[in-house]
C-alpha cells in the first residue's frame, strides 16, 4: 500500500510553489483547511491563484494570505465579509472572477469527472457569459463553463485513514468532496487519522484513490463567521 501520510501541514504544502493554482475546500468558515493555510502563510509563497467558495475573513482562513499579498487571483461565488479583500479589489491590485456557485461546484466536480466543460443556464444575461461560449440546447440558451484546472486541492475532512480515504462532518462536507477529486495532487488534512478498515465503508465520502498526501491536524479554531444570538430580555 503506497504511503500517504506526511507528518504536518509544512510537509503537505513543501512543494507547493510560487504562481500554483490551488482549490481550498470550506463554506465560509465551515471545514476550511486551517493547518495548510497557516503552512502556506508562513511558507509564504506567491503569485497564487486560488479557488474557493469565498475568500474568509481579514484576520482567518484565506484572509491571511490576503493580508500578506500571495493571492493574484481570486475565483470565488461570495467575497463579503472580508475588508482588505474589497480594498484589493478596488484598487486593481486583487484580479477577481466571481461565478455562480453552483457554477463553482460543477465546475469542480467536471475536473474531477475528466468532463472538459459544462453548460448550465446560469450567467446567461449577465456579466458572467461576457467573452464565453453559448450554445441552444432545445430552444434554451446555455453557457458553456470550462472545468477548473488546478495543482493542488486542498481538503479538511473529521475522519481520514492512512489509504486517504475520507470522512467530512455535518455542513463541513459542503466544497471538500468535489475538489478532492478535482486536484492533480490533493492534500487532506483530518482532525482523525485512523488505521485502514477502521472506517465504515458506507460512511467514507471519498475514496482514497483521490487523495495524495494525508496528515492529522491540530488545535483547530473552528470559527463561526456570523455569529447571532437572542438578545437577553429583563426577568
Amino acid at each position: 500500500m503506497i504511503n500517504k501520510v506526511v507528518p504536518s501541514a509544512v510537509a503537505a504544502v513543501s512543494d507547493i510553489s510560487d504562481g500554483s493554482t490551488l482549490m481550498l475546500g470550506g463554506f465560509g468558515l465551515c471545514g476550511i483547511p486551517e493547518n495548510c493555510i497557516n503552512a502556506l502563510v508562513h511558507k509564504n509563497v506567491k503569485n497564487l491563484t486560488c479557488i474557493s467558495n469565498n475568500a474568509g475573513v481579514d484576520d482567518f482562513g484565506i484572509g491571511l494570505m490576503l493580508h500578506k499579498k500571495q493571492v493574484r487571483k481570486m475565483i470565488a461565488s461570495y467575497v463579503g465579509e472580508n475588508a482588505e479583500f474589497e480594498r484589493q479589489l478596488l484598487s486593481g491590485e486583487l484580479e477577481v472572477e466571481l461565478i455562480p456557485q453552483g457554477t463553482l461546484a460543477t465546475r469542480c466536480m467536471a475536473a474531477g469527472y475528466g468532463m472538459p466543460a459544462i453548460f448550465t443556464p446560469a450567467g446567461i444575461g449577465t456579466e458572467v457569459a461576457d467573452g464565453k461560449e453559448i450554445r441552444n440546447f432545445n430552444g434554451k440558451d446555455y453557457l458553456m463553463e470550462l472545468a477548473f484546472e488546478a495543482d493542488f486541492a486542498i481538503v479538511k475532512a473529521w475522519k481520514g485513514d492512512t489509504a486517504g480515504n475520507l470522512v467530512f462532518r455535518a455542513t463541513s462536507r459542503n466544497f471538500n468532496p468535489v475538489m478532492a477529486m478535482a486536484g492533480k495532487i490533493t492534500i487532506a488534512e483530518v482532525e482523525e487519522l485512523v488505521e485502514p478498515g477502521q472506517l465504515d465503508p458506507d460512511h467514507i465520502h471519498t475514496p482514497g484513490i483521490y487523495v495524495h498526501r494525508i496528515f492529522q491536524g491540530s488545535a483547530y479554531e473552528k470559527r463561526i463567521e456570523q455569529r447571532t444570538v437572542r438578545q437577553k430580555t429583563s426577568s
